[in-house]
């Protein structure tokens, strides 16, 4: 079961490919600043980008990296139910802890197609723990509560929820009895945690872990607003490739590079970043 401060990991790339040599020296980098465990290939990791055969070996990196230092969940959410269970039955072989799906976008699937799509899913890595990961801004569409009843009743594994919704009002109706919510929207954290969110899947905590593992230990106004300015700074950039830059200039090995049709910045961008970075380490 995951706990307390998961960062969602950024994805290393170099030529156009996964660098896999980045990965321990970044795996390293999360673990020594206090971390609980990372989320692979999830948004902040590109991971819808990536080919079902990338997706498994991307995962299989990280877990390998991270063993006996972090705990790691696999994203495994995919367009098509096939291709998401095939993905979440490799994460379990790989030796994930968990496995995380988010509903399939494009198509508006209705409550007893997503209850069949998640519950193939969570049938292919069980006894895994199994992770909705609800993003409405992201898969199109949020997922019905009667869809998670449901598939509380087939799927003795699923454990929890990831929900990266905004604002509050959004959030608060997941927060059900006997599942673990992890909170993705730093600005939530606070008023998260107080109503009994088990912890946090960051975006920020992927190239700043130092900014969000003090807010879930300790979930004061202060440190809140701190890890929320520093998120909202970044979000006016091209997110991935800034989070990638900021790693760079942190020490960790890893190029600017993201996957296309995202991109990277420009020099103004490039100098905010610096901009950004030296203010924190102020």
């Amino acid at each position: 079961m995951l706990k307390g401060a998961v960062a969602a990991a950024v994805t290393p790339l170099r030529g156009g490919a996964f660098d896999a040599r980045a990965v321990e020296p970044y795996v390293g980098f999360l673990a020594e600043h206090g971390l609980d465990g990372i989320l692979v290939l999830g948004t902040t990791g590109e991971g819808v980008l990536f080919s079902p055969d990338e997706r498994r070996e991307i995962a299989a990196a990280f877990v390998e990296a991270a063993r006996g230092r972090l705990q790691v969940a696999v994203h495994c959410g995919a367009q098509t139910t096939a291709d998401t269970a095939a993905l979440a039955e490799h994460a379990a072989s790989a030796g994930a802890d968990a496995v995380a799906v988010i509903a399939p976008p494009y198509f508006p699937l209705d409550e007893d197609e997503l209850v069949a799509h998640f519950e193939t899913a969570a049938s292919a890595c069980a006894p895994l723990p199994f992770y909705l990961y609800e993003f409405e801004a992201r898969s199109g569409y949020a997922i019905p509560l009667p869809v998670i009843e449901r598939l509380r009743e087939r799927a003795s594994n699923l454990a929890g929820m990831k929900v990266s919704d905004s604002p509050w009002e959004k959030v608060e109706p997941y927060l059900l009895d006997g599942l673990d919510v992890f909170i993705g929207a730093e600005s939530l954290l606070v008023q998260g945690l107080a109503a009994g969110a088990a912890g946090a899947v960051s975006g920020l905590a992927g190239s700043f872990p130092d900014a969000v593992v003090p807010l879930v230990r300790k979930p004061t106004k202060a440190n809140g607003g701190r890890a929320s300015a520093l998120r909202a700074s970044l979000q006016r950039l091209p997110f991935h490739a800034a989070s990638k830059v900021a790693l760079g200039l942190r020490g960790v090995p890893i190029a600017p590079e993201v996957r296309a049709p995202l991109r990277g910045l420009r020099e103004d961008e490039q100098r905010e970043v610096e901009r950004i970075v030296r203010a924190w380490n102020t």
